[in-house]
């Protein structure tokens, strides 16, 4: 059976990934470097993992197999994920393909330079209900292209 493995630290759609991979029957793993109280998400196993800057990245990676889901905003992660044959998608509802990865690094690049140099604040765009929806929907959507529902 194929997993969901969130990176949770931040993520604002714990709640949302875990109540659609249980409608699907997949395994719901959130992963984090701490302060996730298991009995706030008992229908998801926790992993916490070692302080450290990409601790949850490498046990996602590590953890991941073809035909898992991944979600994460994280970009270098997600490539990594995609690397591994899992499908990814990020909070916002968007989704990183083969496709659409090396542009997204790309991207990411760009801003870290543009805020390096000061050209740029680096302020991040509000999360809003619209993105919320769309995450759900994408997800949904997801497990069914799977197979899994």
């Amino acid at each position: 059976m194929a997993k969901l493995l969130i990176d949770a630290d931040a993520c604002p759609v714990k709640d949302e990934a875990i109540e659609i991979a249980v409608r699907h029957g997949a395994e719901a793993v959130l992963v984090s470097n701490g302060g996730m109280r298991p009995s706030r998400y008992p229908d998801a196993r926790i992993v916490t993992v070692a302080e450290g800057p990409d601790a949850a990245d490498d046990w996602i990676v590590e953890a991941a197999e073809a035909g898992d889901l991944v979600v994460t905003a994280d970009i270098p992660l997600a490539a990594r994920a995609l690397d591994k044959g899992a499908a990814v998608l990020g909070p916002t509802g968007r989704e990183f393909t083969p496709e659409t990865i090396g542009n997204a690094l790309s991207m990411r690049a760009f801003k870290q330079h543009l805020r390096e140099t000061g050209e740029s604040k680096g302020y991040n765009a509000s999360f809003t209900p619209a993105d919320r929806s769309r995450f759900r929907q994408s997800l949904d959507q997801m497990f069914k292209r799977a197979g899994r529902s």
